[in-house]
């Protein structure tokens, strides 16, 4: 199902993706596999499709302002063709079952169990295709007590645990829980889904063996844990929210300036030293209480209300120009458009450019992946609803006009 529009070619060139996932953390994980070369193919619902298409303002529009796609669903839903399908229709399933037999993946969210009610679970389709790989995800797996749960973001956050390490307390020492400022948990979840199935991908290419991946935001969330979570199994202590310090490396936080905050990030003792002597504050550098990081962890609250002092004579520019010159890991603290303005970002091909048949300009973030031989590409601007569906299933099922025709007045497709 190559994609005749282009000749750019990605490693995984030829792998076909069937995607009936929606909202961030499946179609994230798609969107990443397409912009390696694979053929993604996107499934949606007529006259409605992914969700995220209505999670606006804003919107991308085309110039005669017939056309329109939100910036949430241009996020996540590069480099595939849109295709409708109704799954409630018996000739929409048997559509689908089709285009499984052709496919090497398939990533759903479907609330658990759906997908079987339409005779489109795993084992069904496993006897179609028995190299499939099939990936589910879903707010808590496909088993224990919570599977029938539905799962967003925003709740898996506060169930797994990173809201209460988030933020800081607003009044006295009560936590006051906060979400991160993206969807991490759907984005962990999409990064997890990547990786696994190209794991199985390629387990299914030695032995011919496809198998099912069991994906939960919950436990995606909770790996994600990382420090925090090991903190906790180690030392049996429960981890609370610290602003923008690090609860095992001191300092490693935002800075006071004349004019605002930095951003440091001193990781070992050589680095310390290195950045006493940068500030020129020899009584902190030569004090034992800060001469190791288990020390300056112990005596954080002292030690950083010294370095605010020094630093708080010093400009935001004139404190990052100091560090940098002595190579201490620091930067400023900067907006989202100030980011997308930055030169380097610039140079790192970090913001793309596309535009699509109906005369959208959509401005995406790229991938951040650079490989030496293969390539990522940018085959495809996000699709409008169901722009692909004639071509794909005249071209890869074989049907005729008047086939689809039918389809089409039946509202199957």
């Amino acid at each position: 199902m190559d994609d005749n529009t282009s000749n750019l070619k990605g490693p995984l060139e030829g792998m076909v993706v069937l995607d009936l996932s929606r909202i961030l953390a499946g179609p994230f994980a798609t969107q990443m596999l397409g912009d390696f070369g694979a053929d993604v193919i996107k499934v949606e619902r007529p006259n409605q499709g992914d969700d995220t298409r209505q999670w606006g303002p804003p919107y991308s529009f085309s110039q005669d302002g017939k056309h329109q796609q939100s910036a949430y669903f241009q996020s996540a839903n590069r480099n595939k063709k849109s295709i409708t399908i109704d799954l409630k229709n018996p000739r929409g399933v048997a559509l689908i079952k089709e285009l499984v037999k052709r496919a090497d993946v398939l990533v759903e969210n479907y609330k658990v169990g759906d997908l079987s009610q339409y005779g489109l679970g795993y084992e069904e389709l496993a006897k179609l295709n028995p190299k499939l790989v099939f990936c589910s995800i879903s707010g808590f797996g496909q088993s224990g007590p919570y599977a029938a749960n539905p799962g967003y973001d925003f709740i898996i956050q506060a169930m797994g645990g990173l809201m209460s390490i988030t933020g800081s307390a607003a009044e006295g020492d009560t936590p006051q829980p906060t979400k991160t400022g993206v969807a991490v948990a759907d984005l962990f979840t999409g990064l997890y889904a990547a990786n696994a199935v190209l794991a199985a991908v390629l387990h299914a290419q030695r032995t011919g063996e496809g198998q099912h991946i069991d994906l939960a935001l919950l436990d995606c969330q909770m790996a994600m844990l990382a420090n925090q979570g090991l903190n906790h199994l180690v030392s049996g202590a429960t981890p609370r929210p610290m602003g923008n310090a690090h609860p095992n490396i001191v300092p490693y936080e935002t800075l006071s300036t004349k004019d605002g905050t930095i951003a440091v990030a001193v990781g070992n003792d050589s680095q310390f030293r290195t950045f006493c002597k940068a500030l020129g504050v020899a009584a902190i550098e030569q004090n034992p209480q800060y001469k190791t990081n288990a020390l300056r962890v112990e005596n954080r609250e002292d030690l950083i209300k010294k370095i605010n002092a020094t630093t708080r004579k010093l400009s935001s520019e004139a404190l990052l120009e100091l560090l940098t010159h002595a190579r201490v890991p620091c930067g400023a603290v900067r907006t989202i458009d100030e980011v997308f303005a930055d030169p380097h970002v610039e140079a790192r091909q970090m913001i793309v450019e596309q535009t699509s048949a109906e005369g959208l300009t959509q401005r995406t973030i790229g991938n951040p992946v650079k490989f030496s031989k293969t390539s990522v590409t940018y085959r495809k601007p996000p699709p409008q609803l169901g722009i692909d569906t004639h071509e794909i299933l005249e071209r890869v099922l074989n049907l005729s006009a008047d086939e689809i025709h039918k389809l089409v007045k039946d509202r199957v497709i």
